[in-house]
């Protein structure tokens, strides 16, 4: 077990962190990693995600699927879709949990009132609460975000 925490390769890491409206068009995006180089590649990955998630319905738990190689979790309240995305060998409890922390820590700052206009209004709190749960890797590989106050 203690082999697991002295490795460099111990922290689980975070491609991206995506909340996107009832449209599928950006409200606060934040990329970790070098897969998607350019803007287009980031909003054609956007895209493509939005479409294969719509039709589900993860209104009342978050869901785990694989995509182009990644695991997503994804949650849809209101007029948002929050989405964390991460390699196809990390742990989607981790994942999940991540998600579930930016999701009540969101929650909490706007006093329960989530939906797009909410969020837009305050995007510094957004911004924040995304910055407070995956550190830009720190502690681990600098090409991921780390979690650093989840675990």
């Amino acid at each position: 077990m203690s082999a697991f925490f002295l490795s460099g390769n111990s922290c689980p890491a975070v491609k991206n962190i995506l909340i996107l409206d009832s449209e599928g068009k950006r409200v606060a995006v934040k990329y970790y990693s070098d897969e998607w180089p350019t803007n287009s590649a980031k909003l054609a990955f956007e895209k493509s995600l939005f479409g294969r998630t719509l039709k589900s319905n993860a209104r009342t738990e978050a869901e785990i699927t694989i995509f182009d190689s990644n695991i997503v979790i994804y949650k849809f309240v209101q007029d948002l879709h929050f989405f964390i995305t991460g390699g196809d060998d990390e742990n989607e409890l981790l994942l999940a949990t991540v998600l579930q922390g930016l999701f009540d820590a969101i929650a909490l700052r706007l006093r329960n009132t989530i939906d797009k206009r909410e969020a837009l209004e305050n995007l510094d709190v957004i911004f924040l609460c995304i910055d407070e749960v995956v550190d830009q890797g720190k502690g681990g590989n600098p090409k991921h975000g780390c979690f650093s106050n989840i675990i």
